[in-house]
């Protein structure tokens, strides 16, 4: 269905072919806009709120692009009165649930994707990800009850937002080199095109991190898709060892946002 509040600037799309996006657990609401010729572009939209992450989102993408990096170009932002608007263009290929028959294509995405995002220049990235702002970010999420207590993972089950929050405080790891790192690198988020890589979106909690931050979230991602036997070959693949206590502080960290 197609919003009823779209801004007087992007209401030459609306007689356009709409397609939403359900996969994902984002609280925006995500389109594909059909344009003709096998071209489309994506639409995001996402309600007023002093923790809304569009904003963000619309810097980290312009930082990208000014990176040379395979994401969505931002093609026009608006703030309506009630909603945040992000016009996108999108990027060449399928995501990697279209591959879970191929598995060996699946890894080597994965791994090649991580590796492209990894190896960007840190000195140019002004976005912190690191556990500190995160577990400041988490609070004011579990202040504003943004948290959804019924969707953790079994480990968690029972647990409310206060007491995940509470032992992510007490269990930080030891952290290593600070990478630029997707934030939220599970499959619907890697792209490929061909077999290959082909480009990464839902870009809004890019920031620097340990590289656990992004390799717990794909491992968990990998085991759930295709299977616990692939993490190894997709961990041999990156160029990591398995990490134990970092797959389970951030998979933890993950269930408040």
């Amino acid at each position: 269905m197609k919003p009823e509040d779209l801004p007087e600037s992007l209401s030459p799309l609306r007689d356009l072919d709409w397609s939403p996006i359900n996969i994902g657990e984002s609280s925006a609401s995500v389109w594909r806009i059909a344009l003709g010729d096998g071209n489309a572009a994506f639409l995001k939209s996402e309600p007023l709120h002093p923790l809304a992450e569009l904003p963000g989102e619309i810097e980290r993408l312009n930082w990208l692009t000014h990176m040379g990096f395979k994401a969505p170009r931002v093609v026009d932002a608006e703030q309506g009165h009630e909603r945040l608007w992000l016009l996108m263009s999108a990027v060449p290929g399928e995501d990697l649930t279209h591959y879970l028959d191929q598995p060996d294509v699946f890894v080597h995405v994965y791994a090649q994707g991580l590796k492209r995002l990894h190896a960007l220049d840190t000195t140019t990235c002004p976005f912190d990800h690191g556990i500190e702002a995160r577990l400041a970010a988490a609070e004011s999420r579990v202040e504003a009850g943004l948290v959804d207590e019924t969707d953790f993972d079994d480990a968690r089950s029972g647990w409310t937002a206060r007491q995940v929050l509470d032992w992510l405080k007490v269990n930080r790891p030891q952290t290593g080199q600070q990478i630029v790192t997707h934030g939220d690198a599970s499959t619907p988020n890697i792209l490929a095109f061909d077999r290959r890589f082909s480009g990464m979106v839902d870009c809004g909690r890019i920031g620097l991190a340990d590289v656990w931050q992004d390799l717990a979230l794909a491992c968990r991602s990998i085991e759930f898709n295709i299977g616990r036997d692939h993490i190894a070959p997709f961990l041999s693949a990156y160029g990591a060892e398995w990490d134990e206590a970092k797959y389970l502080y951030y998979c933890t960290l993950d269930e408040l946002f």
